[in-house]
């Protein structure tokens, strides 16, 4: 007789906590996005932690209000937005690792500044892929627990080992991220940019933006002073962090859950790295653009992954 699956059982959900791992790569020629963490910095961190590899599954919560009980004994980390965390009514702090003893509760509570915590577990959730990937993309009905793109709910059983580790960890202090209401995106021009009148690339980066309620995983939609877009006949290959301009002027930024064709003219890419600062900004914040060279870029991409062992 097979023993019973084992894990960490979900009490409450909250608003929008989704299993992650590093993305589902390779099939964006059928239109399926590559999904993955939101904040992917925070990811890698809750990860490094607990000594998991680079895209170990993890659970991206937004906003706050997951409620867990652990099945095993094991270790987890959190890391992300600021929010209140207690396992078993003893506080915990965030950026950290901790031990976890079967039969207690571990309860995130709101989050205080930032938008997005990821949770870890030592060894990760077993969970079967879909088109070779964990993440989950509730639009495309892909990933997740059981592979149909549906968010946590109350009484989910998310499958994981027991584990142990030495010692608990924190984020070094030099690493530590203030979050806040505002955020600085440098941008690689490039796409359509040469058809844009030069005006126009002056006001993308002269004013501040607000961050649109209507956003999402697929796209953060700004509000400012409208540009004025060049008419573009075809449509083309995207990539996470095109900023797109519509018919009305105002622009997106295209996310983890991204379409992976579009028509609408694109003015650049903000930089990788600066997605993360965008993914923990609060709707109605302000955003602010500056140019980056696309060699600056290469360079601390490659200390960000060596660091992180991808």
């Amino acid at each position: 007789m097979s023993a019973a699956p084992s894990g960490l059982r979900v009490i409450a959900a909250g608003p929008l906590s989704l299993v992650q791992d590093a993305g589902r790569f390779g099939w964006q020629h059928l239109g399926v996005s590559p999904s993955g963490p939101l904040d992917r910095q925070a990811a890698a961190w809750a990860n490094r932690l607990l000594d998991n590899p680079w895209g170990t599954p993890l659970l991206e919560i937004a906003l706050g209000g997951l409620e867990l009980e652990s099945q095993v004994d094991t270790w987890v980390a959190v890391c992300g937005a600021e929010l209140p965390i207690a396992l078993d009514g003893q506080a915990r702090p965030c950026g950290s690792s901790f031990a976890w003893r079967a039969g207690q509760r571990l309860r995130l509570g709101y989050a205080r500044r930032g938008q997005r915590a990821y949770l870890a577990v030592a060894g990760g959730f077993a969970m079967t892929p879909v088109l070779g990937s964990v993440a989950t993309q509730c639009r495309e009905g892909l990933g997740g627990l059981r592979g149909d793109g549906a968010r946590l709910q109350a009484g989910d059983l998310l499958p994981c080992a027991a584990a142990e580790r030495p010692r608990a960890t924190r984020v070094p202090p030099a690493f530590v991220r203030p979050y806040g209401d505002r955020a600085a995106l440098r941008v690689m021009l490039g796409g359509d940019a040469p058809s844009f009148d030069a005006d126009q690339l002056a006001q993308l980066f002269a004013q501040s933006w607000t961050l649109s309620p209507q956003s999402d995983r697929m796209g953060a939609r700004l509000q400012g002073q409208a540009l004025q877009a060049p008419v573009r006949q075809w449509s083309q290959g995207l990539v996470t962090g095109s900023i797109q301009v519509p018919p009305d002027g105002q622009p997106i930024i295209l996310l983890a859950d991204r379409q992976s064709m579009g028509g609408y003219p694109v003015l650049g890419w903000v930089h990788p790295l600066d997605l993360d600062r965008l993914a923990q900004l609060p709707a109605h914040g302000q955003l602010t653009f500056s140019p980056v060279e696309v060699q600056q870029v290469q360079a601390e991409l490659r200390t960000f992954y060596r660091f992180f062992g991808r």
